[in-house]
């Protein structure tokens, strides 16, 4: 793809977090020492960490498991310990499904692409309550990765810090310090835009994520995020054709068709949106929920309540404490099928 095309084809990222870890990080609790700077780089892991919400330190340890299945084998599951850590090595090295269960009940699912990095990460936010709702996935799974930088490291962990603590100048600061030493750092450049982005910085994230695509011109958390901010910018027509290349990029990715739907909304064009939303829901049934309720507000809008109703039931069959349950319920009860 040419620099036109790249110019004319900008895309949002749904990207809620760098993975600014290694996969020896995670792997080496289990024993394993996946490095990026050894031969062993072209052996597939999958890693990430459990974030345990709400967990009173002094009660019970809940079980966490996390299981992983493959196209081809058994699936393998791991009890996941105070860290937080979990690491895979897979067999095939391509696609798949991560479940995460607390106390034996699902909380989290999450599909792999079908084409990804040797080693690939995944976190996820839970709840000791299995009743409460786990963090839908909030990002297209870190699809490539960057060499190695000794020089880069310290300033990868400052930034991830500032953001923790919500400081977003000093987060833009340590990343600008970064993409100035390694001008090539794809994943750097696009975080500098996303946090551009949340500090509504619209110019100055369409120039970092600019020159992640241009490092990269297949990095598709860039290509989501330029997309989103195309929505910011009501440039709705420009930004269901960057949401097209992204889940051409990414067509296992839920995240993506559920943005080409709200894009496709925006638009007012009905029937494609539904199009994209019910791939997003095949792709993610549990962590694409909302677009049920995107579904029942077309549907309500267009007055087929009834269509809207099987939505908003189909919507607390998967997220049954949401705060709009007795609205539902009585959208529900008035519009019988």
């Amino acid at each position: 793809m040419d620099r036109v095309v790249l110019a004319s084809f900008f895309s949002l990222v749904a990207f809620a977090c760098v993975a600014f870890a290694q996969a020896d990080d995670f792997c080496a609790e289990f024993g394993a020492t996946p490095s990026f700077n050894s031969p062993s780089a072209n052996v597939p892991y999958v890693f990430g960490r459990i974030v345990l919400k709400d967990h009173d330190p002094g009660t019970k340890f809940p079980k966490i498991t996390v299981l992983l299945s493959e196209s081809r084998g058994a699936p393998t599951r791991l009890t996941i310990e105070r860290s937080g850590n979990y690491c895979f090595r897979r067999i095939s090295g391509s696609g798949g499904t991560l479940v995460v269960d607390v106390n034996g009940v699902e909380v989290a699912r999450r599909t792999l692409p079908s084409m990804g990095p040797a080693q690939q990460r995944e976190d996820f936010e839970i709840y000791a309550d299995p009743r409460q709702r786990s963090s839908p996935p909030s990002t297209i799974s870190a699809k490539f990765s960057h060499p190695r930088n000794d020089k880069t490291i310290d300033l990868y962990k400052k930034a991830a810090e500032a953001e923790k603590n919500k400081d977003l100048e000093k987060t833009v600061s340590f990343l600008k310090e970064i993409v100035l030493i390694d001008q090539a750092d794809f994943i750097a450049w696009a975080k500098l835009g996303s946090v551009y982005f949340e500090q509504n910085k619209l110019s100055e994230a369409d120039a970092a994520f600019r020159r992640s695509l241009e490092a990269k011109v297949d990095y598709t958390p860039a290509w989501i995020y330029v997309g989103k901010l195309r929505m910011a910018q009501k440039q709705y027509e420009a930004a269901i054709e960057i949401f097209k290349h992204a889940v051409e990029l990414e067509p296992t990715s839920g995240r993506a068709f559920q943005l080409l739907g709200e894009a496709h909304l925006q638009a007012r064009q009905g029937t494609l949106a539904v199009d994209a939303l019910d791939q997003a829901l095949k792709l993610d049934p549990a962590g694409m929920a909302e677009c049920h309720l995107l579904k029942a507000r077309l549907y309500d809008l267009a007055g087929a309540k009834q269509l809207a109703a099987e939505e908003y039931k189909a919507f607390l069959a998967k997220v049954p404490e949401h705060p709009d349950r007795k609205k539902f319920e009585k959208y529900i009860k008035e519009n019988p099928k």
